[in-house]
């Protein structure tokens, strides 16, 4: 249990026909003795999402499709001393919200994310698995690995912009600017689908290429025109 001046956290879940996975993860999400809340900010999915996320007790918010439009709907009608973005295949452990609570303790921090294990038992699944330490390495990090930021924090850089690709990249550039962003000891799981229901060299090469014209300044508007998410039944 936590004190009464231990941080409320709301969790935020964009969601589009993720009835598949949904219910996992906020099961996972109901078993964490911290003070929560959750919404779950619907892009118009046409399968159960909104039922299935109503009945587990989430808060459920209609938006415009667009993963980072969805969450900073999510973030402006939030409750919460902190926000932590989830995505609506990823499970989280029971001990992960005391982790984000024990790291605040530290006002210089003012966000921070998780280790990332990619469900699935194929190649493509370990290889992300193993690449995304790599890629911390050199100070990136997703939005898959549960990010997390103070509400102060959040509204005082403006929050997630509706931008078409890399609203996480963008947000943590911003973080960083302002205060520490940490990597905590624990790891979700997340689905490794994206990756796997195509061809996993012709995604992989166009992600890599998509984030080297992000870096030397391409904006991500633009490369939002080669970068068309496929909206599967069950996920995006």
């Amino acid at each position: 249990m936590i004190s009464n001046r231990d941080p409320t956290l709301s969790i935020i879940i964009p969601a589009l026909n993720e009835a598949y996975s949904i219910a996992t993860t906020l099961d996972a999400v109901a078993q964490l003795s911290e003070r929560i809340e959750v919404l779950v900010v619907d892009g118009g999915s046409d399968d159960d999402t909104r039922k299935i996320a109503a009945a587990r007790g989430a808060k459920v918010i209609g938006s415009e499709r667009g993963r980072g439009r969805q969450m900073q709907v999510g973030a402006c009608l939030a409750l919460g001393d902190v926000f932590w973005f989830l995505h609506a295949d990823t499970i989280v452990p029971k001990e992960s919200a005391n982790l984000i609570v024990a790291a605040l303790a530290d006002p210089e921090v003012v966000g921070g994310n998780f280790d990332v294990h990619f469900s699935g038992a194929g190649w493509a699944a370990s290889f992300m698995t193993w690449l995304y330490p790599q890629l911390r390495r050199l100070g990136l990090c997703y939005g898959d690995s549960a990010m997390f930021v103070r509400r102060e924090a959040y509204f005082r850089i403006g929050g997630f912009k509706a931008l078409p690709i890399f609203e996480d990249l963008d947000l943590l550039r911003e973080l960083r600017r302002i205060g520490k962003f940490v990597h905590l000891p624990s790891t979700v799981i997340t689905s490794s689908r994206r990756f796997e229901e195509r061809s996993f060299v012709a995604t992989f090469t166009r992600w890599v290429f998509l984030q080297l014209l992000y870096w030397i300044g391409v904006s991500p508007s633009r490369l939002g025109r080669f970068y068309a998410p496929r909206v599967p039944p069950g996920g995006r």
